[in-house]
């Protein structure tokens, strides 16, 4: 017995090595606050899972793979550095669907999977003959496990969830780390979601996903063409779905796993507008009948975090927001709905019901001590509730079903990856312990949750709402969230910038979720952080009103944005752009039954109406929503249709007698029939007998059809029966055309009301027909001559219309001062290993510093703030740090000089503060800089020499993995040195310097950012760490400069592999 005993620890004590878990931690330390601190595979199954290999291994077909080993030395467990292979494979789901795992053993070690609607899917596996056409290799070194699947030449990836940049996603690397990105840029690797899935599109248009079933952090490398890597640590599956004949097939089987999105009530894909904050119930009223007064569609009012009292959850400011029912009430009478927020810290404050009912219940995250952990939040020192405990879910849920009884329509969860103040991560330690159920992984560290911890408190909120009325659809919108988050919560696309960059990456993050599992998800339009121009604003609500989530989101300090905050011309783009949104509401509502019942897309790229053409693989601008193609302006001055690649097919264009330069081109594929809706304010409005308008487009062969779903527009009576789903059919033959219903589904019965027939006959001309809804219409089809005739007037009257349309101003800045334009376009440097972006109209910084071979972002910025910065006095960002800088030179490597720039900035006493950049030709690896403060027009009275100034270089970098990353270097005096984030602000002079070297050093990239520079005109050097980000300042010697005697550093960047 005590030999068995031995050998089963052994076992375990392996498995948990695999894990990263410390098994001394699990069992020895635990208290008992902790009776379930163990790794949920720890199980009395599990022990002996290691006797039924030979059964396993029947069922679990593999390849040949090197085996780990294992021995016993003086009471340790050692394993070998390295086990690769190729993975072994079990179908599972349905047939197409395989999981693959590096051993048996592995494959009964793993955890339950969260991003499953039921993890026994995962789990099981299922009879068929099917094999898979891809198999990944693994391997397994020092506690992470590396899996690479191989496609052939012509393949490209999309997806990987919520992630900014390109479309097309060969090239780049991110990493499922839940965190908030506030001002994110293009090369920013993590964002407030995660989703370690990738969508390969092969050259002949077939498609797979793949999926990393792991809610660790998790690298995902698309940086080799053709090749998919995952590294995340040990043990996770590998699920492959496909490869199936097309992407939406792969989407729906998907669907099949993950789930499909809730139903959202109709109301919530009307115009919703919110605000950082609306400061009183009388501003809320105010703009809610602005919009009604100025005829702008809208649905929505959203209660930012001021509407509580001092940041408290649950309740209400009692001065702003006196009567809340009474708010709601109003809202509800003039056609509004609306949505208040909710974040997970709960102010740490006795006689505060939610802290005191919390704590009585025991729901809050404990540190490893079995303490609750304290961190702060908006409201200070906060907790934080544990929602992997069904438990907690469920006393979460009943706050929420008290707080509905307000009259609270919708709830927006947010700071929920979750976000802390105060600390380097920004977010909780990861040794934190959460108690879980066993189903979702038993008590695990945080570094296991952190990633769904926002779908938990997403789920707890959705099915608070569902207590509170369960005739009423819930609707939540989540920050974060995983894979699976769309069965509970829309959601949107984070602390975004207005300028024109966000605008253009909002259509492809926007694609990426939809591309992910989750339909429901659209940018804060017109740009959270700092002011919108009116024509960066008008053309953002133009395409933003095509998305599936459409909402309008500023933050304090800024200019006002609602729509007719910009000057009349961009007022008039909105509302047309508004109008169009609520025509299209059929068309969009059954978009979402069929992505809710079937799993198939709402917005999806352009290439999906072919994906075999390799030329619409990259197209950006373009969205399909369904059979509609929507081609959007994303770039100053450009027209939406200017050199404009449609898929191959009949595409015809039409607009809704709106037509104008700064909205976005209407097309329909030939073959198709959508529903559209009459012109209203607000969902509420639409009645079922209004008219029905049917837009057709015939294919080549004379034939379209299309469906419409209809329903009361909330509640679950669908689920029963009480529906309607109608399919349309148009047919030509003999010169008329036939439209008529095909089949039907659902109780309900048709509404009496007239059917608007316009078929599109190209150029924008339509032909008109009026009839009943279920009586078949015929309508004669006028001679080639006659509709040629109509396509030239209709192409004579756009272009009158055009001549009429007053066109948004292009002015650089909206009217006020407050806030930032960030609207500008940054001047790039890009050659060799780096591409730079500088703004010379604030302090000249540089606010991207990113390497192309890594694909990683080293600078933390937005346009206003951090970056790379330049002072020329002690105070912290002095002169020279938001001053205009003109460009004084500007060389292109295309015109056979090396990528540079020189700006200059007037710091005022007749001195300039002068940076040249440059990526030199000789070594691409590296970056340059050589600044000076230059004394241009001193006064002679004052001898010639200026004031005392002294140049200080202040770079601000990502703390990408902050528990893994630190400052390295030598000291003049040789001694070595490690800052890590903990360690605040430190100063480095005299000998202790870094003797012209220092690097940031990122473990888990193996990569370090190394900083060299000339010794002698650096007399301190400081380093700074904040909340994910690190300054590495260097300070020249304070002294006055003459014309003659300039104050100035020179240094360089360039990136290392480190071991």
């Amino acid at each position: 017995m005590e030999v068995s005993l031995q050998l089963t620890l052994s076992t375990i004590r392996v498995k948990a090595a695999s894990h990263g878990v410390s098994w001394t931690h699990c069992i020895n330390n635990r208290s008992d606050s902790h009776p379930q601190l163990r790794p949920s595979f720890f199980t009395p199954k599990s022990l002996f899972q290691s006797f039924r290999k030979k059964e396993l291994d029947q069922k679990l077909i593999g390849r040949n793979r090197i085996p780990k080993m294992a021995h016993v030395e003086e009471g340790k467990v050692v394993t070998a550095d390295v086990t690769s292979g190729e993975m072994l494979y079990e179908p599972i789901l349905e047939e197409g669907v395989f999981r693959f795992d590096c051993s048996v053993d592995d494959r009964n070690a793993a955890f339950p999977s969260l991003s499953f609607t039921n993890s026994k899917l995962r789990d099981t596996p299922i009879t068929v003959h099917k094999v898979p056409s891809y198999i990944p290799t693994f391997q397994c070194l020092l506690g992470q496990q590396i899996v690479k699947l191989e496609f052939p030449v012509g393949t490209s990836f999309y997806g990987t969830g919520e992630v900014s940049g390109q479309l097309e996603r060969t090239g780049k690397r991110v990493f499922t780390w839940n965190s908030d990105a506030f001002g994110y840029g293009p090369e920013t690797t993590s964002l407030y979601q995660s989703h370690p899935w990738v969508l390969a599109v092969l050259p002949n248009g077939e498609a797979l996903g793949v999926l990393a079933d792991t809610t660790r952090r998790c690298e995902i490398d698309l940086r080799t063409e053709c090749r998919i890597r995952f590294t995340a640590p040990a043990s996770f599956p590998v699920i492959i779905f496909g490869p199936f004949p097309s992407p939406t097939d792969v989407l729906m089987s998907l669907s099949h796993a993950i789930g499909t999105i809730f139903m959202p009530p109709k109301w919530s894909l009307g115009y919703q507008q919110c605000r950082w904050s609306y400061m009183s119930d009388k501003r809320v009223k105010e703009i809610a009948t602005t919009f009604r007064e100025k005829n702008i569609p809208c649905d929505v009012i959203w209660m930012d975090i001021d509407y509580m009292d001092g940041f408290r959850c649950f309740t209400f400011n009692k001065e702003r927001f006196p009567d809340p029912k009474s708010l709601v009430n109003d809202l509800h009478h003039n056609g509004f709905k609306a949505i208040w927020m909710l974040d997970p810290g709960i102010k740490y404050e006795e006689g505060y019901f939610v802290y005191d009912s919390g704590s009585k219940n025991n729901v809050w995250i404990q540190k490893a001590d079995g303490k609750p952990f304290v961190g702060d939040a908006w409201p200070g020192p906060c907790v934080f509730p544990d929602f992997t405990q069904s438990k907690v879910r469920s006393w979460w849920a009943n706050l929420v079903k008290d707080f509905t009884s307000n009259g609270v329509d919708g709830i927006w969860n947010d700071m929920n990856e979750p976000t802390l103040f105060k600390v380097v991560t920004k977010t909780m330690p990861e040794n934190n312990i959460h108690r879980g159920d066993e189903e979702l992984g038993g008590c695990q560290s945080h570094v296991h949750y952190h990633n769904v911890y926002g779908l938990l408190m997403a789920r707890s909120t959705f099915e608070g709402m569902k207590l509170a009325d369960k005739n009423k659809r819930p609707f939540v919108l989540t920050r974060a969230g995983f894979i699976g988050s769309q069965r509970y919560a829309a959601t949107w696309t984070g602390d975004n910038l207005s300028n024109w960059e966000h605008l253009r990456m909002s259509i492809s993050m926007v694609l990426q979720l939809g591309l992910s599992g989750q339909p429901l998800s659209g940018p804060d339009i017109g740009g959270f952080a700092g002011n919108a121009t009116p024509k960066l604003f008008g053309q953002w609500m133009g395409v933003g009103a095509m998305f599936p989530f459409c909402r309008g989101h500023s933050e304090m300090d800024t200019l006002d944005h609602e729509p007719w905050s910009f000057g009349e011309e961009c007022e008039e783009v909105c509302r047309l752009a508004l109008k169009r949104r609520y025509r299209l509401i059929p068309h969009l509502y059954t978009l979402f039954y069929m992505a809710h019942t079937k799993g198939t897309p709402v917005a999806t790229p352009a290439f999906f109406a072919d994906p075999k053409d390799p030329s619409l693989r990259k197209l950006e601008s373009c969205l399909l929503l369904g059979p509609l193609l929507v081609c959007a302006s994303t770039m100053l001055n450009q027209e939406s249709d200017k050199q404009l690649l449609l898929p191959k097919g009949i595409w015809l264009s039409f607009d809704f007698d709106d037509l104008h330069l700064d909205l976005p081109g209407l097309y329909l594929r030939g073959g198709s029939i959508i529903p559209l809706g009459p012109p209203i304010q607000h969902i509420g409005e639409s009645n079922p007998s209004d008219d029905l308008t049917l837009l057709i487009a015939l294919n080549e062969n004379g034939k379209a059809e299309g469906v419409l779903f209809e329903d009361d527009g909330d509640g679950y009576g669908f689920t029963e029966g009480e529906y309607l789903l109608t399919h349309y059919i148009a047919e030509l033959e003999s010169s008329v055309i036939t439209v008529r219903i095909s089949k039907t589904e659902g109780l309900w019965k048709r509404p009496n009301r007239r059917l608007h027939v316009q078929l599109l006959l190209g150029e924008g001309a339509k032909l008109d027909s009026w009839g009943i809804d279920g009586e078949i219409m015929q309508i004669a089809l006028p001679s080639d001559i006659e509709v040629s005739k109509l396509i030239t007037t209709s192409k004579a009257n756009c272009r009158m219309r055009l001549e009429c349309v007053k066109l948004i101003p292009d002015v650089e800045a909206g009217s006020g001062q407050k806030g930032i334009e960030l609207s500008r376009t940054p001047v790039e440097l890009k050659s060799g290993n780096w591409s730079l972006k500088v703004v010379p109209w604030i302090g000249g910084r540089i606010i991207s510093m990113a390497h192309l071979p890594s694909g990683m972002q080293w600078l933390h910025s937005r346009i206003d703030v951090n970056g790379y910065e330049e002072y020329t006095g002690l105070e912290y960002r002095s002169a020279g740090c938001s001053e205009e800088y003109n460009v004084i030179e500007r060389d292109l490597e295309h015109a056979g000089q090396e990528e540079s720039l020189i700006l200059e900035g007037d710091i005022g006493g007749g001195l300039v503060l002068q940076r040249h950049i440059s990526i030199p030709k000789d070594d691409p690896k590296v970056i340059r800089i050589d600044s000076s403060i230059l004394g241009r027009k001193v006064g002679a009275g004052s001898g010639g020499y200026s004031r005392l100034v002294c140049l200080k270089i202040h770079p601000t970098f990502c703390y990408m993995h902050p528990t893994e990353t630190f400052v390295s270097f030598t000291s003049i005096d040789g001694s070595k040195h490690e800052i890590w984030p903990e360690s605040g602000k430190q100063i480095f002079e005299g000998d202790l310097r870094p003797n012209g070297e220092w690097m940031l050093v990122d473990k888990c990239l193996g990569l370090g950012l190394v900083n060299r520079f000339d010794v002698s005109e650096v007399f301190k050097c400081f380093i700074d760490c904040g909340a994910g980000m690190v300054s590495l300042e260097m300070w020249s010697e304070e002294r006055p400069v003459s014309k003659e005697s300039p104050l100035k550093i020179s240094h360089e960047y360039e990136v290392r592999e480190i071991s």
